[in-house]
C-alpha cells in the first residue's frame, strides 16, 4: 500500500508540473517586454559623405504578415514596437518604400541591434565634373542673426524721506517702538517708479541725517530692484533723514550678423545653426555674380533642396543637395 501511495504521490506531483508548463507561457506572454527595432535610413552610396538621411521612408516590418510600421524622420530615424508575441530570434523582413527610392527588403532576424537601410534613389545623382552646360555655385556663405538681451544704462533715481520722531519718549507698549521695546518709535518710507519698460538695480538706503544709531531699515523692497521700489525705516530717537537712491536701466534687444561657412560633399552641403538663429540666408556666387537667398520656413533655394533636423539641444543642422543643372566649382 505504502508503494502504491508513493506512485500515486508522483503521478499527482508530474500531473502538476505539467499543467503549470502548459499554463506558463500563457501568464508569461502579455508581461514579457516588447522588442523595440530601432534603425536608419540613408542614401547608397560609395561616397560615404554623400550617405545622407532619408525622410518619410515606410518602414514595414513583416513576417507571414505585415507585423508593425513605421515613418523615418528627417535623420532617417525609425522606431518601430513589436507585438510582445514576437521574439528575439524570430525571423522578419524589413520593407522600405519611398516615392524617391527603389523598393528595398531586408531578411533579418529580431534581436538587439541597429538597423541600417541603404536606399538607391531612382534618380542618379549627377557627378560632379566641369559640365559646361551646368550652372556654377561658388562662394557659399552662410549669415545669420541673433538677438541678444542687454541692459542700458539710462539714469539714477534719488529720493530723500524724513522719519519724524521725538527721541526719549517712553514706549509703553504703544506700537511701534525701538527694537528693544523701550522707546516709542516712527516709521517713514520712500516710494520710486522706473516707469514702463524700465527697472531699478542698485537701489540702495542710507541714513544721511539726524541720530543715524538709533535707525534700522524696516523692510526691504528695494533690494531686488524692478519696476518700482519702496524702502521703509524705523526710527526710535529724533527725526532722521534717510536717502533712497537706485540706478534705472532699460532692457534693449540688439541683433548681430554672424557668417559661417558650411561643409560641402560631393553635390550637397550641411552647416549647423545655433538654437538662437534667426534669418537664414546663404550666400552665394551664380555664374559669377553675388547672389543672397533667404531660406526662410519653407527652405526654398532655387538652386538646390534643403531640409533640416532639429537636435536635441534645439540646434538646427541643414543640407542642401544641388540640383541637377546646377554644380559646385572643381578644385
Amino acid at each position: 500500500m505504502a508503494k502504491e501511495a508513493k506512485i500515486g504521490i508522483w503521478i499527482a506531483s508530474v500531473a502538476i508540473l505539467l499543467a503549470i508548463l502548459t499554463i506558463l507561457p500563457f501568464f508569461y506572454l502579455p508581461h514579457r517586454k516588447p522588442v523595440r527595432l530601432k534603425g536608419a535610413v540613408i542614401v547608397r552610396d560609395a561616397d560615404t559623405r554623400e550617405r545622407l538621411p532619408i525622410a518619410d521612408v515606410q518602414v514595414a516590418v513583416s513576417g507571414e504578415a505585415t507585423i508593425a510600421a513605421a515613418k523615418s524622420d528627417s535623420s532617417g530615424l525609425f522606431t518601430i514596437q513589436l507585438p510582445a508575441s514576437v521574439r528575439r530570434g524570430r525571423e522578419i523582413t524589413l520593407q522600405f518604400r519611398h516615392r524617391e527610392y527603389q523598393p528595398l527588403d531586408l531578411h533579418e532576424f529580431v534581436a538587439d541591434k541597429l538597423y541600417i537601410a541603404q536606399m538607391v534613389p531612382l534618380v542618379q545623382r549627377v557627378p560632379r565634373s566641369t559640365n559646361q552646360s551646368a550652372t556654377t555655385v561658388a562662394r557659399v556663405r552662410v549669415r545669420y542673426l541673433v538677438k541678444a538681451m542687454t541692459i542700458v544704462n539710462i539714469g539714477s533715481a534719488v529720493k530723500p524721506f524724513q522719519v519724524v520722531n521725538t527721541g526719549n519718549v517712553p514706549c509703553r507698549d504703544q506700537a511701534p517702538c525701538s527694537p528693544d521695546g523701550n522707546w516709542r518709535a516712527a516709521i517713514g518710507s520712500a516710494f520710486l517708479d522706473a516707469g514702463v519698460g524700465n527697472e531699478f538695480r542698485n537701489a540702495r538706503v542710507s541714513c544721511i541725517a539726524g541720530p543715524c544709531p538709533f535707525t534700522k531699515i524696516e523692510k526691504d523692497e528695494f533690494s531686488k530692484g524692478g519696476q518700482t521700489i519702496r524702502a521703509s525705516a524705523r526710527n526710535w530717537s529724533d527725526t532722521a533723514t534717510f536717502l533712497l537712491e537706485a540706478e534705472v536701466f532699460h532692457p534693449m534687444v540688439s541683433e548681430t550678423v554672424h557668417e559661417s561657412q558650411p561643409v560641402i560633399f560631393g553635390r550637397a552641403l550641411d552647416f549647423t545653426m545655433p538654437a538662437s538663429a534667426e534669418g537664414v540666408c546663404i550666400e552665394a556666387d551664380i555664374d559669377g555674380q553675388t547672389i543672397v537667398f533667404p531660406l526662410g520656413p519653407a527652405l526654398f533655394l532655387s538652386w538646390a533642396n534643403c531640409d533640416a533636423t532639429i537636435n536635441r539641444d534645439q540646434t538646427k543642422v541643414y543640407r542642401c543637395r544641388l540640383k541637377p543643372e546646377y554644380q559646385f566649382p572643381v578644385e
